[in-house]
């Protein structure tokens, strides 16, 4: 049963990445745009405005797969500066100052910056063969020749 898991591993993350993406574009557009919703941030107000605009460029690579480890990383460290910076003034927990989407972004977006992209990216377009960096480490654990 392992190995079926072990298969589905690469499709799965691609999924989670795909709709980490999406939710954390939603976040961004709303805030942007005043839909879903939500009101308009007011165009260059700190940090609001800078954080909706992190949102739905980094949201877009995410969901993409584009620049995903690097785009996750900076939408990572954003919620975490949302957190500490905006809801901790209203209380020590999540649950009591408001920032729990923040923390799940912050948690699942760092994952991705670390597990990377998955199967199903665009990065794969523009590597050697649509090689991904995990297909290189699996052939060279397997002691088999990686061309260069």
């Amino acid at each position: 049963m392992i190995t079926h898991l072990d298969r589905a591993r690469p499709y799965v993350l691609s999924l989670f990445r795909i709709v980490i993406g999406l939710l954390f574009t939603c976040h961004g557009v709303a805030s942007l745009f005043g839909v879903l919703g939500n009101d308009a941030v007011p165009a260059g107000t700190w940090p609001g405005w800078y954080a909706a605009a992190i949102q739905l460029a980094g949201g877009t690579l995410v969901l993409l797969g584009l620049g995903t480890r690097t785009a996750a990383l900076v939408g990572s460290g954003s919620m975490a500066f949302a957190y500490f910076d905006v809801h901790q003034q209203r209380g020590l927990l999540p649950m009591e100052n408001g920032g729990e989407a923040a923390v799940f972004f912050c948690w699942t977006l760092l994952l991705i910056a670390f597990s990377g992209p998955g199967l199903l990216a665009v990065d794969r377009l523009f590597t050697s063969r649509g090689a991904t960096r995990e297909d290189v480490e699996a052939r060279q654990k397997q002691h088999l020749r990686v061309p260069a």
